[in-house]
This record gives C-alpha cells, structure tokens and sequence, in this order.
C-alpha cells in the first residue's frame, strides 16, 4: 500500500469517526456490565475504577461474594483511597454450602447497594460479583433495575460476573464479555495474591 493510498484510508476513517463523536452529545452515568466466564472482569471493573479516581472523582465498591480472602485491590484502595468499600460476602457457594446465609448475604449487600445508588455524591459504584445473586435466584433482577433507573443521572454503575439476566443485559450501555480461552489454574499453577486475588 502507498502512502497517498494510507493517507486516504486514514482520513476516510477519521471522517467516519468524527462523524459518531458528533453524534454522542448525551451526558450522563452509563450501566456496565463486565461479564463472562473469562479472567479480568473484577479487575477491569477497579481499572476503571481507578481511571475515575485519578480525574478527582468519587466512588464506592460492594462486594457481592468475595470476604473469605482479603484481595489485593480491598488493600490497596484502602491504603490509598477514603472511597466506601463493603466486602459483603461469605465467600462463593460452593464454600459456603449454606443457601440460607448465602441469601441474608446478598440481601444485606442489596440494602448497602440500595442506598449507594440514591447518593449523588458516588460517581462511580462498583457491584462486583452481583451477577451470582440473580444466577442463584437470591435477589430478583426488577428491583435492581428500577433502582439503576432513579439512580443520579451522573452516577456510572460497574456489575461484574460470569452470567447477567437478559433484562439487565438489555437495560445497561455497555456489556463487554470476557472469554476463556485458558487458565493457568487448569495446568496445575495454585492461585497466586496478586493475580487471582
């Protein structure tokens, strides 16, 4: 290819984006949903997370399953930041073997939830590992997505794990799904801090 051919390609192409950054004139918080049976949902969710703090905003974590094992990223927004951050879980069902506490759970962190998405001082929630409530059948989907609905028109809401209801996958703008195409676990490497949690 030419480089006159290239540069007519390229200007073409920034001719077309251009005209799609015109037509995004809406602002507002967005709903996120970071599913998938892939590594990296919960770490993407605190990338983003992060991205937001460091351009002054604010923002708050539930976490749905995970309390068994302090993570890596509870510490370090803890050493770093004042953000609100419950660690809500019992751990996952299977290590739990308790469906009744596994419910009491997840109700109580929808009652913290709850209260987060009517704060417009939060930016930024984090639901991490909420998808498993409405997998298991402890919460119905219809509350949480009125709640998204009256939620403060700025307020961007992250939810991560591996199945979303098709309700809350059709209401929220962006769904990105995480693939697994390999696991380290699989070939016998433990979990490592750092990595898996």
């Amino acid at each position: 290819m030419t480089t006159k051919t290239h540069s007519q390609r390229m200007a073409a192409k920034k001719s077309v984006i251009d005209a799609r950054i015109a037509k995004a004139t809406e602002e507002r918080g967005v709903v996120i949903l970071l599913r998938g049976n892939g590594k990296g949902k919960s770490s993407s969710a605190f990338g983003t997370l992060m991205r937001s703090l460091g351009h002054g905003k604010t923002g708050a974590v539930v976490q749905f399953v995970k309390g068994r094992i302090a993570t890596g990223e509870h510490k370090f927004f803890q050493a770093h930041t004042t953000i609100p951050w419950h660690v809500m879980g019992q751990g996952f069902t299977w290590e739990t073997q308790d469906k009744e506490r596994d419910i009491a759970a997840a109700n109580q962190a929808w009652e913290v939830t709850r209260k987060l998405l009517q704060d417009n001082t939060i930016d930024m929630l984090v639901l991490d590992e909420m998808a498993y409530i409405f997998k298991y059948n402890y919460l119905p989907v219809e509350p949480v997505i009125e709640a998204l609905r009256q939620r403060p028109a700025k307020q961007t809401v992250i939810i991560t794990g591996r199945v979303m209801p098709d309700a809350l996958v059709d209401y929220a703008d962006t769904v990105s799904t995480v693939k697994d195409d390999g696991h380290a676990f699989r070939r016998g490497v433990k979990a490592q801090a750092g990595i898996e949690y």
